[in-house]
C-alpha cells in the first residue's frame, strides 16, 4: 500500500485530494456483513423472507406459494410438496455523522481531531460505495448542521467528501447541540440503517443520550470516539499554555490534584461511552489523533 505523507496543511484541515486518495486503502477494509431491514436491492441479507438470491429453507407448500419455487427433491423424499424460501439480498443506507465543533479543531500531536474524523468518514464512505450502499450523513458544528440524503454511486461519495472539506452553512441556527443533531438523525434515518457517529462526545448530555438510545432501537450504531493523547493523560512535568485565540489556560503539572481530576474526567467519559454502547448494543471504537484510521477500522 502506498503511504501518503501529509503536508502541514493536511495536519490541521482535510483536503479533498487527501480524502479521495483514501479510496484505495478503503478497498482493503473487511468490515463485517450486517443483517438489515430494507426494501432495496444490494449486497446485504435481509431478515425478511421472500424471493431473492440466497436460499433459506424448504417448507411444506402452502396455498398461494409460487409453483416455480417447489423443491422437487425434498418433495420426492417426503411425499409432501415443499417450496423453497429465499432471503433477499438488500442494500442499506449508510449515514455518517461527523462532528466538526470547535473542540474538534485541536491536537498536540498527529493531526487535528477534525482531520482524523474526516479521514475515518472518507474511508467509511468509500467502503460503503464498494459495497454498493447508499451514502448519506451529517456534517455539524455548534452553529450549523448540513444533512446529506443517502444516494448511491461515486458521485454521492464525492459530494459527501466535498461537504467534509467545505460544509454548506446556508442552514444557519443560533446553536446546534448534539441533542438537535441526533433528533434530526432520528427523523431522517430509516429502520435498518447503519449509522456512524464520529465525535469527541464533549457535548454528550443526558438529553442527547436519550435520542441516541432511541436511534439505536431501529438502526445499527457505531460510535467512534476521537481524542488527543493529551486529553487522556497530561505530562507529569512542566507548565503548559492552551488557547482558543479567545481564552488562555495554564496547566501546571505540579498541581497533582488538578492533574488527577483532569485525567479522571477523561476516564469517566470513556467508561460512560463504553457502558452506553454495551447496554444498548452499539459498537464502540476509539481513535486518537496519532492513530492510523485504517487500522482503527480494521
Amino acid at each position: 500500500m502506498t503511504t501518503v505523507t501529509p503536508n502541514n496543511s493536511d495536519l490541521i484541515s482535510a483536503s479533498l485530494k487527501m480524502l479521495i486518495s483514501l479510496a484505495k486503502p478503503a478497498s482493503m477494509l473487511t468490515l463485517r456483513q450486517h443483517k438489515i431491514k430494507s426494501s432495496q436491492n444490494g449486497g446485504y441479507v435481509s431478515r425478511f423472507k421472500g424471493r431473492g438470491m440466497e436460499f433459506d429453507e424448504a417448507r411444506v407448500y402452502q396455498a398461494g406459494d409460487d409453483i416455480r419455487s417447489i423443491d422437487w427433491r425434498v418433495t420426492a423424499r417426503s411425499d409432501k410438496t415443499h417450496t423453497k424460501i429465499y432471503r433477499e439480498e438488500r442494500e442499506r443506507p449508510v449515514f455518517i455523522s461527523v462532528d466538526m465543533s470547535p473542540t474538534m479543531a485541536f491536537a498536540t500531536r498527529g493531526v487535528f481531531k477534525s482531520v482524523q474524523a474526516a479521514k475515518l468518514a472518507a474511508l467509511l464512505a468509500w467502503k460503503a460505495h464498494a459495497n454498493g450502499d447508499r451514502i448519506g450523513g451529517q456534517i455539524f458544528n455548534h452553529q450549523h448542521c448540513q444533512e446529506i440524503k443517502p444516494k448511491g454511486g461515486k458521485h454521492a461519495v464525492l459530494h459527501f467528501l466535498n461537504a467534509l472539506v467545505k460544509p454548506n452553512h446556508t442552514q444557519s441556527d443560533n446553536t446546534i447541540s448534539l441533542e438537535r443533531v441526533l433528533t434530526r438523525l432520528n427523523q431522517h434515518t430509516h429502520p435498518g440503517s447503519l449509522v456512524y457517529l464520529i465525535s469527541d462526545f464533549r457535548n454528550l448530555n443526558e438529553s442527547a443520550e436519550r435520542h441516541l438510545i432511541k436511534l439505536g432501537k431501529h438502526c445499527e450504531i457505531i460510535l467512534i470516539h476521537i481524542y488527543d493523547p493529551l486529553e487522556s493523560k497530561l505530562p507529569s512535568k512542566g507548565r503548559f499554555r492552551f488557547t482558543d485565540k479567545l481564552k488562555d489556560i495554564i496547566i501546571d503539572s505540579a498541581d497533582k490534584q488538578r492533574l488527577e481530576q483532569y485525567q479522571q474526567r477523561f476516564l469517566q467519559q470513556q467508561s460512560h461511552l463504553q457502558k452506553i454502547s454495551k447496554k444498548w448494543r452499539m459498537n464502540f471504537l476509539q481513535c486518537s489523533t496519532v492513530d492510523d484510521p485504517l487500522e482503527v477500522l480494521r
